[in-house]
């Protein structure tokens, strides 16, 4: 699917990605994507969206944080190689 905007937060847990991703739900119309852990714990959270909406919920998360946020951006008009990217991350989830 196509979306205006890609949001990504990186956070240190799966629980704490829940949390992230249930603000920014809650926020705005974005529409959760997919997450992908890293080393250490780490995970990052992709939302999508129109762009107003993606950059509320990005900065509603760096406004009232409920953990620790490492990273957070909002991609516009993501490339088609960005798009592939995330794609690989919900494969990699099994689609989710």
């Amino acid at each position: 699917m196509r979306y205006g905007a890609y949001g990504l937060v990186e956070v240190l847990g799966a629980s704490n990605a829940v949390i992230v991703a249930d603000q920014m739900l809650k926020t705005s119309e974005v529409e959760y994507i997919t997450q992908d852990t890293k080393c250490g714990g780490h995970a990052l959270v992709f939302v999508g969206g129109d762009v107003a909406a993606v950059t509320a919920a990005i900065e509603k998360v760096n406004s009232k944080p409920a953990c620790k946020i490492f990273a957070s951006a909002v991609i516009s008009n993501p490339s088609e190689e960005m798009i592939e990217i995330v794609e690989q991350f919900k494969a990699r989830r099994g689609g989710r």
